[in-house]
């Protein structure tokens, strides 16, 4: 039983007094069982145990009992709230204050003792206001100048290797004591050792050094705009911007380069967050096309692309320069991709943030690429050119995508419901309205009465792009597909000529199998997020009118040559159809369910009959001798 267990170790620590490694074995075993059990931990501070620890890390004049007991009271205010909200008082903060200042304490009693700070002012304000009131966080800070040497390079070293571990413990206790909740007080005072941090990374880029100062500096300028214009003032941002230019060097040789570099990028983008002006510094180290590079990496996790896109929007948000360097090496297709291609929302809004900040440098940029001298080979300035030449085109592609996004969140739903009352209403009336014509052909009288009426194509309004589309227009053609619609004021143009019903059915017939869709396929199959949305965008759709006028034109000019024949410019199908893609097997029924033949396409048709004739008698005679 837990209980019975915590109950006799607290009596082995009371009656071992004279024995200190006796007790360091019962503080170990109580560690075990309190360890991320706030049951366990809250009994033991029932029964007495909490505070008898605490006075036993104060009164025991061996050295192992007082960083044994200071690592329980750590392990048990970290699993039991309460036992943090007991101890959590200035008094605590003071003798912690001691051993730190004592000469005779050790590295280890050091490290113990700055534990016991970080689980305090982990995520409680009161510990936050405690260890500023009480002068600890000054301490901290002065060990966190002292402690290491940027001379020691050689970390692992035995010597070395206890001073980076307490080194290591006072980052994390800083970055506690300013974050999570943030504490303005807490990150003025941090920032005095900014010039200390730039100086280690002006030294080292090993990862045990620039990780646990990123952490520090990152959530101490969080939020931040005094403490993050300090930085800037003193070089931090470009010592930062360096260090990302160093490690996108060795990336290529080195995955852990590779991470550590979306390390110190995300510290990049909390320096700048709230002053996207100070992103102009980067601009002289080329941060952006690094941050590009950087973004392509496929091992990087979802947390880290997302952080390296706000960072870039950070630094275009003002920037031309930056602007200017995100299109030159291809960040706006790239930003693009990312709106297509990913599914999830955090990293698509980032994109779209990126797309957001550069929309209003459209024609600016453009201009001004053109009068920046640059330094670069002439083979490097011929790609320049061409990519300039296509920057006009994406810049007005991310244009009408943000367009897209703010319209088609409030009208997705309904586009779906109206498309497919359209797409249907459209279909029942086109095959009402090609039965009729069928019907009418056979009687030359109602034919022609037919023809002088307007015939009415159902058409439906698309509010992505304000265009009329056609209804057997399909949601999203692929790429190079010619999409064979006709709208209302097209079949009225070609009726209005008296061109016979069965031409337009044979245009219609022409059409591939894939063209020709039902109600529920024209509506696209409505595909959720912005994902489909933007596909849409790249394969957009012809221009309907435009294509329908000229289909009309080629019938108009196929109809003057023959127009010298009387009554054949009407009813010939032969001289009508001269445009159109047939062979010979269906010229030939078209040209035999025609009326009216011309004189030309007549002497054809009986050409025909008579070869055909010949070929069966010959076949007849060939089967006869063989019988």
């Amino acid at each position: 039983d837990v209980k019975t267990d915590l109950n006799l170790l607290l009596e082995c620590l009371k009656y071992q007094m004279d024995c200190p490694l006796s007790q360091k074995e019962a503080l170990i075993t109580i560690c075990s069982i309190c360890q991320q059990n706030s049951e366990a931990s809250e009994y033991f501070r029932e029964i007495g145990g909490l505070m008898f620890i605490n006075d036993l890390a104060k009164s025991s004049v061996h050295c192992i009992v007082k960083e044994a007991a200071l690592f329980t009271l750590g392990i048990i205010i970290e699993s039991n709230v309460y036992c943090q909200q007991t101890l959590c008082t200035s008094a605590l903060f003071e003798d912690l204050i001691l051993f730190l200042i004592k000469k005779d304490s050790g590295v280890n009693l050091k490290r113990m003792s700055v534990y016991v700070i970080l689980v305090l002012v982990s995520n409680n304000k009161n510990g936050q206001t405690y260890v500023r009131d009480t002068g600890c966080i000054s301490l901290l800070l002065q060990l966190f100048r002292t402690t290491l040497s940027t001379s020691e390079k050689n970390l692992s070293d035995e010597n070395t290797y206890p001073c980076y571990q307490l080194w290591s413990s006072v980052c994390s206790t800083l970055c506690a004591c300013v974050n999570n909740p943030q504490n303005e007080d807490n990150q003025h005072i941090c920032c005095s050792v900014f010039p200390y941090a730039k100086e280690w990374l002006e030294s080292c880029t090993e990862p045990e050094i620039v990780r646990p100062i990123c952490s520090f500096l990152g959530l101490t300028v969080a939020n931040n705009s005094y403490v993050q214009k300090y930085f800037v003032s003193i070089g931090g941002l470009d010592t930062l911007a360096k260090v990302l230019l160093e490690l996108m060097h060795d990336s290529c040789l080195s995955n852990s380069s590779m991470k550590l570099a979306a390390v110190v990028t995300k510290t990049l983008d909390a320096c700048i967050a709230n002053n996207s002006t100070m992103g102009v510094i980067l601009a002289k180290y080329h941060t952006v096309s690094q941050l590009l590079k950087l973004l392509s990496n496929e091992t990087l996790s979802l947390g880290e692309k997302t952080s390296i896109i706000l960072t870039i929007g950070h630094c275009t948000e003002v920037c031309e320069e930056n602007q200017c360097e995100l299109l030159q090496n291809n960040g706006l297709p790239l930003m693009i991709q990312v709106l297509t291609e990913s599914q999830e929302e955090e990293l698509i809004k980032a994109a779209t943030y990126v797309l957001q900040n550069c929309k209003q440098m459209t024609e600016q940029l453009s201009l001004k690429l053109y009068d920046n001298s640059l330094n670069v080979s002439n083979a490097e300035e011929l790609d320049v050119q061409v990519r300039k030449s296509c920057l006009q085109d994406y810049w007005k592609k991310a244009k009408e995508i943000l367009h897209r996004i703010k319209s088609n969140e409030k009208e997705h739903d309904e586009e779906k419901v109206q498309g497919e009352i359209f797409v249907e209403e459209s279909s029942v009336a086109n095959s009402e309205a090609l039965k009729a014509r069928e019907v009418n052909l056979a009687d030359p009288k109602k034919y022609r009465e037919g023809t002088q009426k307007d015939v009415s194509c159902p058409q439906f309004t698309s509010k992505l792009n304000n265009q009329v589309l056609a209804p057997s227009v399909t949601s999203a053609p692929q790429k190079n597909e010619t999409v064979n619609t006709m709208d209302a004021a097209s079949t009225r143009q070609i009726e209005q000529r008296n061109i016979p019903c069965s031409v337009i059915e044979l245009q219609t017939d022409s059409v591939p199998p894939s063209h020709n869709i039902n109600g529920k396929t024209a509506c696209g199959k409505n595909q959720s997020g912005l994902q489909a949305r933007f596909i849409s965008f790249f394969c957009p759709h012809l221009d309907q009118h435009s294509f329908c006028s000229e289909k009309a034109e080629r019938v108009k000019s196929t109809s003057a040559t023959s127009s010298s024949h009387k009554m054949a410019d009407l009813r010939c199908l032969g001289c009508i159809a001269g445009g159109l893609s047939l062979n010979s097997k269906t010229f030939t029924k078209m040209l035999q369910s025609c009326l009216h033949r011309c004189e030309h396409h007549r002497v054809i048709l009986e050409a025909e009959e008579r070869y055909r004739g010949e070929l069966c008698r010959m076949t007849a005679g060939n089967n006869s001798r063989s019988a």
